[in-house]
């Protein structure tokens, strides 16, 4: 049904039409208050996103809470709280549990060691005192030397020769073959004949002895030649080291007589023929002075090699020492004669002063001019090696 407002002339329809609900107030517990079904709407949308907003959890009415089912009313109340589940308890299993001795099978039981306590307390003690005694598992890991040591049993007879520092063992299998080396009294000519250490042998007439290998060290001063023997009673390096041992040694290489630096004496005819043989490229390093400055494009000379009279020398690194320009830092693997001299010779410099600081990766730190020294075993180790 449809009703016409007379003052508005509007129509307006029953279904919308407003209810009248009391509600008190503070004010007046008795004021009638007009609402719609949509201002109770807007009234709920308004409340849910205010409470969204502000965190607080919508509060639920009566009638809902009544709808939802309760858990609690079917549990059984106890006297001590919560009843206990069904679940098992894990905690009973760390009770103590009545020792029950299984049925002896086939296989025997093994028999415990008896005092095993005082057994493990003398072991301690022992390691302790290795320990002590720097031995144990703080003893340093042996390394193998490569030193000389009496042999009982057999050995070559080319390494006998080379022992005893006449020359290499190659060159002794020809000496050998040649009928040159007797032993007892016979001459050998067989290759991979063994001698004992008792038996004698000779070389031109001469006893061989086999000696220990001995390595020396020289911080070689100006004004000595390197020679075993002068003629004109000149100073030779071998009175630098007169004395040093009851070996016979020789110098590995030669430095002239205006050039200081190391030189290395031996009697292991072997390893000098190593080192002097240019095929291991044994590396010496020199500091020279000269009595100018080197023109960087005499420099790069240096570096792409220079031609001499006996071939191409190409070092194997040149440097300027400090800013004077006037020294200069050589690396050279070449064994040729006076060869740094002639270098710079060729472009017309004159070498004032050429010291040997290093010789195959031997160096003169503390060894003063004109002393000399013994390798140590780790720096015979790396010379055998390099080679």
């Amino acid at each position: 049904m449809v009703n016409i407002n007379k003052d508005k002339g509007l129509r307006k329809d029953n279904t919308s039409e407003k209810k009248r609900i009391v509600k008190k107030t503070e004010k007046n517990p008795l004021k009638i208050k007009l609402s719609s079904d949509k201002d109770d709407k807007r009234k709920a949308r308004r409340d849910f996103f205010s409470d969204k907003a502000s965190g607080r959890k919508r509060r639920e009415s009566s009638t809902e809470r009544s709808d939802r089912p309760s858990y609690t009313d079917d549990r059984k109340k106890s006297d001590f709280g919560r009843e206990r589940s069904d679940r098992p308890f894990y905690s009973d299993d760390s009770r103590k549990k009545k020792f029950v001795r299984k049925e002896e099978t086939e296989r025997p039981v093994r028999k415990r060691k008896r005092n095993a306590t005082a057994e493990s307390e003398i072991l301690s003690e022992i390691v302790n005192q290795r320990r002590k005694e720097g031995r144990g598992s703080e003893r340093k890991p042996k390394i193998l030397s490569l030193q000389w040591s009496e042999e009982r049993g057999p050995i070559r007879l080319n390494k006998y020769i080379a022992n005893a520092g006449i020359c290499s063992r190659r060159e002794a299998d020809t000496l050998i073959e040649a009928g040159a080396v007797k032993v007892n009294g016979v001459v050998v000519t067989e290759l991979g004949t063994k001698v004992m250490p008792t038996d004698e042998v000779r070389y031109e007439d001469k006893i061989l002895q086999r000696e220990k290998p001995v390595y020396i060290l020289l911080n070689k001063p100006k004004d000595y030649i390197t020679t075993t023997d002068d003629e004109f009673d000149r100073k030779n390096v071998m009175m630098l080291i007169e004395g040093a041992c009851p070996q016979r040694v020789y110098p590995i290489g030669r430095l002239d007589r205006n050039t200081t630096g190391l030189l290395l004496f031996t009697n292991d005819g072997e390893l000098a023929k190593k080192l002097m043989h240019p095929k291991y490229g044994v590396r010496k390093i020199y500091h020279v002075e000269l009595d100018r400055k080197v023109e960087l494009s005499d420099f790069e000379k240096i570096v792409e090699g220079i031609e001499l009279n006996d071939g191409k020398i190409v070092p194997d690194e040149v440097a300027y020492v400090g800013e004077s320009r006037n020294e200069i830092g050589i690396t050279i693997h070449s064994g040729k004669n006076r060869v740094v001299r002639r270098i710079f010779e060729q472009l017309g410099y004159n070498v004032e002063k050429l010291d040997r600081v290093s010789y195959a990766g031997l160096t003169k730190k503390d060894l003063p001019r004109g002393h000399w020294r013994f390798l140590k075993q780790e720096e015979i180790n790396i010379l055998k090696m390099s080679t």
